[in-house]
């Protein structure tokens, strides 16, 4: 299924949808079609109950190298308005799809096969698992644009991520920083070589999709509430809220009456 030119959406294995940004040319540089095609995605996987897990890639030889200064567009609407007014709807535009990333019912899971460099670093830290190549690069590219090393969302996820001591040094220098070290410190789970990315990704979105989908929903939506949470008490209020909300569920008694390592046709009711 084809979205737009500038994203493509596909079914790879059941259960599993994947989101490829597609502008292979400019390492999947951001316009405003694409930024309103991912969003049109993103309801899509939303709305689709037979969708699992989410995969979200990029084209060619790159994740996302951020904004295309050459020529994003302008939001429909504002044609008329000052340049202070564009820029901004411009802005609250793209960075919606990290809230749009953060309501899908479905677990994202970033396969970052290259640069990964402004809103591209942005999605990778708004999905809920990152993964990535060993030719993969990583960069908040912000503060040596002229403009803020907080953008996007990055200031608030980023040092949940990896800790705030390494988040304050690459927010403020805006360095550029390899596989190997999105490893060490923690912003990726695992790199991988290059041609074993794809396998891996669909390795862990099949283990996601194995589980109750309602289960998975919960888990999701209470990992990034509780880094919100003011409070070890508040957070353990919601974890029994859901807990007791599943055990009501058809996939609860399915999970608990069923054998270990067999497999489960779950109802999703």
């Amino acid at each position: 299924m084809t979205l737009s030119d500038t994203v493509l959406i596909d079914q790879p294995a059941e259960g599993v949808t994947r989101l490829t940004m597609n502008r292979p040319d400019k390492l999947n540089a951001l316009t405003l079609d694409m930024v309103q095609a991912l969003h049109t995605a993103l309801d899509a996987v939303d709305a689709d109950h037979d969708c699992r897990a989410v995969i979200l890639t990029g084209a060619g030889k790159g994740f996302c190298a951020g904004l295309d200064l050459n020529g994003f567009g302008t939001v429909p609407g504002t044609e008329d308005l000052g340049r202070v007014q564009q820029g901004m709807a411009t802005q609250q535009l793209i960075a919606e799809i990290v809230h749009h990333m953060r309501d899908v019912r479905q677990p994202i899971i970033s396969a970052v096969n290259g640069a990964a460099a402004g809103g591209g670093f942005a999605f990778a830290c708004a999905s809920d698992i990152r993964y990535c190549s060993e030719s993969a690069k990583f960069g908040t590219a912000f503060v040596r644009l002229g403009l803020s090393g907080c953008d996007i969302g990055v200031s608030w996820m980023l040092p949940r991520l990896i800790g705030a001591s390494r988040a304050w040094e690459l927010l403020l220098t805006g360095r550029v920083f390899d596989a190997a070290e999105a490893e060490r410190i923690g912003l990726v789970s695992r790199m991988v070589p290059d041609n074993a990315l794809e396998d891996t990704v669909m390795g862990v979105a099949a283990e996601i999709a194995a589980n109750s989908p309602f289960g998975v929903w919960m888990t999701k939506e209470a990992m990034w509430s509780n880094l919100e949470i003011p409070s070890l008490r508040a957070g353990i209020d919601l974890e029994n809220r859901n807990q007791i909300m599943a055990s009501q569920t058809s996939d609860a008694r399915l999970g608990m009456s069923s054998l270990p390592g067999q497999h489960r046709d779950w109802t999703n009711s």
